[in-house]
C-alpha cells in the first residue's frame, strides 16, 4: 500500500447512519458448503428485515464473482483474495449502517478470522450453516456437484479441497435437520439478543 494515503474522516459517521436507521448495524457471515442453503437463508432474513423497513443488503458468492471479483479463479490465493474483497465491500456497507447479509463458502478460518478482526466488537455474526456433503450432493441446486464428480471442476471446496468449519461461530444452524425458514428465524432472534435490531 502506497506510503502517500490519509485516511479522510467522513461528516457522517456510522453511528449518525445507525441513530437514522433506528437499528445496529455490521456483517453476518454465512458459511458453509455449496448446497447447504447459506443463499435461501440469507434471502429470507434480508426479506423479513427489509419488510419491518430496516436498512439490509445480501452479498452473494455467486453473484459478485459476476462483477468485482470476475477476475478471480477458484485456486487458494484467488478465493482468499476473494474473501477479503468481500470483508472490505462489507465493511464498508455496515460503516453506512446497513446490515449486511454476506453469503460465501469461504472454506478457511483465517480468512473469516481476518474479517472479523477488521470489524468493531460485535459487529460480526459468524453463521456456520451445517449439512452432510452427502445431503448437499443430493440437494445439487447448481448443478455443480454432479460435475465435480465427472471431473469437469478441479479443487472444489469439501471433495477435493478442504472446507475448514468454524470453531467458535456465534450460532450453528443445521439445514438437514430444519428448514431455511427456521434457520433464518433463529439468526434473527440471535439478532433481536445482540439488540442489533
Amino acid at each position: 500500500m502506497s506510503t502517500n494515503l490519509t485516511w479522510h474522516e467522513t461528516s457522517i459517521n456510522k453511528e449518525d447512519y445507525r441513530s437514522k436507521n433506528n437499528h445496529s448495524s455490521g456483517v453476518i457471515w454465512l458459511t458453509g458448503l455449496s448446497g447447504s442453503g447459506k443463499s435461501t437463508i440469507a434471502n429470507i432474513i434480508n426479506q423479513k428485515l427489509y419488510q419491518k423497513g430496516l436498512q439490509t443488503y445480501v452479498l452473494d458468492g455467486d453473484n459478485v464473482r459476476h462483477g468485482l471479483n470476475k477476475d478471480l479463479g477458484f485456486g487458494d490465493k484467488d478465493r482468499q483474495e476473494n474473501i477479503r474483497r468481500i470483508g472490505e465491500v462489507a465493511k464498508l456497507f455496515a460503516d453506512s449502517g446497513t446490515i449486511v447479509l454476506a453469503s460465501f463458502i469461504s472454506p478457511f478460518r483465517s480468512d473469516r478470522e481476518q474479517i472479523r478482526s477488521n470489524l468493531e466488537e460485535n459487529d460480526f455474526i459468524e453463521v456456520f450453516v451445517s449439512c452432510p456433503l452427502e445431503e448437499c450432493e443430493k440437494r445439487d441446486p447448481k448443478g455443480i456437484y454432479k460435475k465435480v464428480r465427472k471431473g469437469e471442476i478441479p479443487s472444489f471446496t469439501g471433495i477435493d479441497s478442504p472446507y475448514e468449519e468454524p470453531l467458535n461461530s456465534e450460532i450453528v444452524v443445521h439445514t438437514d435437520q430444519e428448514s431455511e425458514e427456521a434457520s433464518a428465524d433463529r439468526i434473527i432472534e440471535l439478532l433481536q439478543q445482540k439488540s442489533w435490531i
